[in-house]
C-alpha cells in the first residue's frame, strides 16, 4: 500500500507522487516495488534487504541513495513464540525522494503520522523527518518494555497465588527473547544514530533533536537491560520453587517407602517357610498383623515429629 505524504508545515496525504513529499510504502505488493524500482529508481537490491526481518540496523550510501534501516518493536498478533519482537523499517533518499518501506504494518507507525497530523508542525526536511523516526521508536521501545514489565509482574504473582509448572517457564523464556530481541535491536539503533550524526546535513535543530533522541534510546536501553536482569531472577526464583516442591514430593515419597517397609520385613520374615513357634498357635496370623500396625505407626510418629513426613 502506497501513500503520499506533504509534510511542509503539516502532514496531508497527496493523491500523487510530488517533489519532496513522503512516500510511504506498506506491506508492499509486486505493484508497489515496481513502483519504487521502476518509478523512482529506487535500488531494488536494498528493498530485498529491508524484506529480510533479521536485518540489521545500517546506512548504506549508494549512488546519491542515502538508505537507512532502523529497527523497530513489533507486536505479533497471532500466537507466536516471540509475540514481542523488532523489524526493519526502510528510510530511502535522494534529492526531492524520501521513501519508507516496511513490510509490516505496525502501531508505531499509525501512531507516528497521527502524532504529527495533530502536532501540526510537520517536518522541516527530511533529516528532521528521519531523526523524529528515531525518536518515535525509542518512545515505542518503552511502552512495549512497559507491556513486558506487566507480564514479569503478572508472572511473580503466579509464584503466590498457584502452583507453578513447565508452562511458566516457558512463557518466561519467551519473555527473554524478546527482551533480547530488544536489546539487540536498540543497541544497533544507537549505533546507526551515532554514525548519521557525521553521515546526515546537520542544523541547530536537528542537534537538538538528536539529543532528545540519544536520551530516549539511552532509556530504553537502560530499561531492557533492567527488565532483562529481572526477569532472569524471576526464572531461577522459578526454577527454585519448582525444585523445592519436587524435593518435598520425593521426601514424602522416601518416607513412605521407608515406613511401609517395616511390615513388609515382618511379613518377610514370618511368611518364610521355617519354624518359628507360631506356626500352629491360633494368634500367629493376628500377632503379625498388630506388630506390623503397631511398627507402622511408632515410624510413623517418629516422621512426622521430625517433619519427614
Amino acid at each position: 500500500m502506497r501513500t503520499f505524504w506533504n509534510y511542509n508545515h503539516s502532514l496531508r496525504i497527496l493523491d500523487q507522487w510530488q517533489s519532496g513529499c513522503w512516500t510511504q510504502v506498506t506491506c508492499p505488493t509486486q505493484a508497489d516495488e515496481d513502483y519504487l524500482t521502476e518509478e523512482l529508481h529506487i535500488p531494488d537490491y536494498f528493498l530485498d534487504d529491508i524484506r529480510d526481518k533479521d536485518e540489521r540496523a545500517r546506512y548504506d550510501y549508494d549512488d546519491g541513495w542515502q538508505l537507512i534501516i532502523l529497527r523497530i518493536p513489533y507486536v505479533r498478533e497471532v500466537q507466536s513464540r516471540t509475540p514481542h519482537t523488532t523489524i526493519p523499517l526502510g528510510i530511502i533518499m535522494k534529492n526531492d525522494v524520501c521513501v519508507t518501506v516496511c513490510n509490516y504494518e505496525t502501531n508505531m507507525m499509525i501512531d507516528f503520522v497521527a502524532y504529527q497530523q495533530k502536532r501540526g508542525a510537520g517536518f522541516t526536511d527530511a533529516v528532521d523527518f528521519v531523526f523524529r523516526l528515531f525518536l518515535s521508536s525509542a518512545v515505542w521501545y518503552l511502552k512495549r518494555l512497559k507491556q513486558i514489565s506487566t507480564l514479569i509482574e503478572e508472572a511473580k504473582r503466579n509464584l503466590e497465588d498457584r502452583v507453578i509448572d513447565n508452562e511458566d517457564l516457558i512463557s518466561l523464556s519467551r519473555l527473554q527473547d524478546s527482551l533480547t530481541y530488544f536489546i539487540t535491536s536498540i543497541r544497533g539503533n544507537e549505533t546507526l544514530l551515532s554514525k548519521l550524526k557525521f553521515k546526515l546535513p546537520i542544523d541547530e535543530l536537528d542537534a537538538d533533536l538528536i539529543e532528545d533522541v540519544n536520551i530516549e534510546i539511552h532509556q530504553a536501553r537502560e530499561t531492557a537491560n533492567i527488565y532483562s536482569h529481572i526477569l532472569d531472577s524471576t526464572m531461577d526464583t522459578y526454577a527454585s520453587v519448582i525444585n523445592n516442591n519436587m524435593s518435598g514430593v520425593m521426601k514424602q515419597m522416601t518416607s513412605i517407602s521407608i515406613i511401609l517397609m517395616f511390615p513388609t520385613l515382618i511379613a518377610s520374615i514370618f511368611g518364610m517357610n521355617l519354624i518359628n513357634g507360631m506356626e500352629t498357635h491360633v494368634w500367629g496370623m493376628p500377632l503379625v498383623v498388630i506388630g506390623s500396625v503397631v511398627v507402622t505407626g511408632l515410624f510413623y510418629w517418629i516422621f512426622r515429629r521430625r517433619a519427614w513426613l
